[in-house]
């Protein structure tokens, strides 16, 4: 399964998208909307967008986002080794990063957009709990994640690169004026602005190493890490033809003011491959790039644009992503606005994920995750499913009435099999199933072991205690489907 490819066959223009017969403002779309801009699409949410004009409802999903109060500060935020039990600091340390996990995941679950760009982010400015290694790193790193989500990207890589996280992940904490230590500088401009081998050299990288160097002083483990001048170079250095003793705030301005157009596309096409299509459209991603540009940076106005488009909503684009392990078990969750409240629960999706090498706060490498076709193979596909009919089977035996009021939400408490399963195939598929001979199929399934002759005189109905059962058989079969990975 992961040689799955998507040609780019999606058509139009940042214009704004208006409502056709051709191109209908439906659930369709709306389903997608949601999902791109969260994890999944909520019945009541679905409902309440039919009513809203989608610029509208764009503009709530992201003005919600950017006033989302940030998650409270746990005690542990900022504590080093010595605030630690000495006996069982360990053990201390990997209950606090399990429950920030968990923390993170259930966000996920209830607020969608500035949590989906957080995990965006997360796999653009990568770090590695696994070479720094202390809560409060953690959670300073991941609050900055969910801080400029939709903020100013030139303070957001201003900021980022002396959380203590990245400082101790790219070897920033061992950059002296002695010995210049040059992976944050390669990374800066490979990986988190400009794109490799684009429009900078060698030499850009060695004098903007000694330009970052001193910010190294820390008094134990997990203490904060604060700059050192005795520890930076004094002396001149030249970057993007620009000569002067440099420090790091200079490097942020010469490297916005030297290569804007640099940055804004490459941004922007990373963007577009996340949220829009694996295969980037160059004309939409240069026209997001200029309006980046105008902004002074600001994030905010390159989602707008992009959500409001005719090219967003054009009918070739949904369906065209892969889902990760962490949005496919979120997506399930906020599709069926299922119950998120259990820890162990989420630990058991964080366990799946892990197994699938989605790890949250460990990226594959400092690439981060390669995402798409990548997630799919032999192995991997397994996992999914077993996972997912795993919870879905707890569901049926912990809160059946979930399943049992879903189905009558999506059917519109029908009592026709074929109208409950296509439904629940409809809502829970980008595209449904595909052909008439795969609903009845499905239906099949969702009747189960009940006796024909009960649909045949309209006697079952949505209220029978065997209803939960039938609902858990149909999403047990719907999430082997091929196009359910998509999204």
């Amino acid at each position: 399964m992961n040689d799955i490819e998507f040609s780019n066959c999606v058509q139009g223009s940042l214009a704004y998208y208006e409502p056709t017969p051709d191109r209908p403002w439906n659930d369709y779309r709306i389903r997608h909307l949601l999902r791109r801009t969260g994890f999944g699409a909520p019945p009541a949410s679905v409902e309440t967008a039919r009513l809203m004009a989608p610029q509208a409802l764009v503009d709530q999903i992201i003005d919600e986002a950017i006033a989302l109060p940030l998650p409270e500060e746990p005690e542990w935020a900022y504590w080093s080794l010595s605030d630690y039990d000495p006996e069982n600091a360990r053990d201390m340390a990997n209950m606090q990063i399990r429950s920030w996990r968990i923390k993170w995941f259930r966000d996920m679950t209830i607020h969608g957009f500035r949590e989906k760009v957080a995990l965006f982010w997360h796999n653009h400015f990568v770090t590695r709990l696994e070479d720094y290694n202390c809560p409060s790193y953690l959670y300073q790193y991941h609050k900055l994640l969910q801080q400029y989500a939709l903020g100013n990207f030139k303070d957001f890589t201003r900021e980022m690169g002396l959380t203590p996280a990245m400082l101790i992940f790219l070897n920033g904490a061992q950059n002296t004026r002695l010995s210049p230590n040059e992976n944050y500088a390669r990374e800066l401009y490979e990986l988190f602005t400009l794109g490799q081998g684009n429009n900078y050299t060698q030499q850009d990288i060695e004098e903007t190493a000694r330009a970052l160097t001193g910010y190294v002083y820390r008094t134990e483990a997990c203490a904060p890490i604060t700059f050192q001048s005795n520890r930076h170079d004094t002396t001149e250095k030249t970057i993007f033809g620009r000569t002067g003793n440099w420090g790091y705030d200079d490097v942020i301005d010469i490297l916005f003011d030297e290569r804007a157009t640099e940055i804004s596309l490459y941004v922007c096409q990373k963007i577009y491959s996340q949220f829009v299509h694996p295969e980037v459209d160059e004309a939409v991603v240069d026209a997001l790039a200029t309006t980046f540009r105008s902004n002074n940076f600001e994030l905010a106005p390159v989602f707008r644009q992009l959500f409001k488009s005719e090219h967003f909503f054009d009918d070739y684009l949904p369906g065209t992503q892969i889902k990760s392990p962490i949005e496919t078990f979120v997506g399930l969750v906020r599709d069926g606005n299922f119950p998120n409240d259990n820890d162990d629960l989420i630990q058991g999706f964080i366990y799946f994920s892990n197994l699938q090498d989605q790890i949250l706060f460990d990226p594959t490498d400092v690439a981060g995750w390669p995402g798409n076709r990548i997630w799919l193979n032999t192995n991997t596909i397994t996992f999914r499913w077993q996972s997912m009919e795993l919870y879905v089977n707890y569901l049926w035996e912990t809160s059946g009435e979930v399943l049992r009021s879903l189905a009558k939400t999506l059917s519109n408490d029908s009592n026709d099999p074929a109208v409950v399963t296509a439904a629940l195939a409809n809502h829970f598929m980008t595209h449904g199933l595909t052909g008439e001979t795969a609903y009845e199929e499905a239906t099949d399934v969702f009747r189960g072991e009940v006796p024909q002759n009960y649909f045949d005189d309209g006697s079952w109905n949505l209220d029978w205690d065997v209803v939960p059962e039938q609902v858990t058989l149909l999403l047990d079969h719907l999430m082997q489907q091929p196009d359910f990975q998509l999204v």
